[in-house]
Parts: C-alpha cells; sequence; structure tokens
C-alpha cells in the first residue's frame, strides 16, 4: 500500500501510541524520518530509537517517554502538528522561523544544511520547509 504523506504517519503512529501508554511504536524507515526521530531524542522527547534492519523494510522502533508515577505518568510529548504537507507546501525565511508555545516547543525544519529545529536554524541564519511542530 502506498503511502501518500509518511511523515504524518510517523506523527500519528507516536501520538496515538503516546496518548494509549505505550512503552514503544514501530514505523517505517527512511532518512526523513531518523533525522526526525533524533532532533525528538536531542530535544529530550523520547527516549530513544533504534533502526533495525529487517526485510524487506526497515523499521524505526521509537521509545516513548513519561513524566510522573504510574497511575500519574503524562507523556512528554502533548502535541505533534504537521504544517507542510505533499498538497500544499509550507517555507520560510530565516526572519520568519516561528517560535511553537512561545518557544516551549519546538519546529522541525528541513534546510539545506539537513533537518533541525527552528531554534537551530535562526542560528545558521538558513530558512527551509517547515515539516511539523512538538510541544
Amino acid at each position: 500500500m502506498s503511502m501518500t504523506d509518511p511523515i504524518a504517519d510517523m506523527l500519528t503512529r507516536i501520538r496515538n501510541a503516546s496518548m494509549a501508554g505505550h512503552g514503544y511504536v514501530a514505523v517505517p524507515s527512511s532518512k526523513m524520518k531518523v533525522a526526525i526521530a533524533q532532533i525528538l531524542k536531542d530535544e529530550g522527547y523520547i527516549q530513544d530509537f533504534a533502526v533495525t534492519r529487517e526485510r524487506p523494510q526497515p523499521m524505526i522502533r521509537i521509545w516513548l517517554k513519561y513524566v510522573g508515577e504510574r497511575r500519574e505518568k503524562r507523556p512528554m510529548i502533548t502535541g505533534l502538528k504537521r504544517v507542510s504537507k505533499p498538497g500544499c507546501r509550507v517555507y520560510v525565511k530565516k526572519e520568519h522561523i516561528p517560535w511553537v508555545l512561545s518557544g516551549m516547543g519546538i519546529a522541525i525544519l528541513s534546510t539545506s544544511k539537513g533537518v533541525m529545529t527552528g531554534q537551530k536554524a535562526r542560528r545558521l541564519n538558513v530558512g527551509g520547509e517547515v515539516l511539523c511542530y512538538v510541544w
């Protein structure tokens, strides 16, 4: 089955698994998804991730992060929003990189220097395609 927006599928799987309280989620692998998972790990939204070498399609296993004790545990990721879609791409210049929840969340951008957070893109003075918001 072909998928028109694999990044939105990844974000939806993460959102659904974290709201259901699962320990991990598996998504089909690609270079872009691995880069997004690395950013989520670096920013502290997930515990870890690993790429499995399964056939025919490698998978990314993402271990989700929660705060609180057993009964009161809440997911670290409270929201994920896909911004740039295949039908409507959203590009921003370096001056117009969005702030997510006044700096409490992150914007993930695909730039000419790779996939990075909005904060890093501001530091490097590059714009690009806004992939998603995470808070």
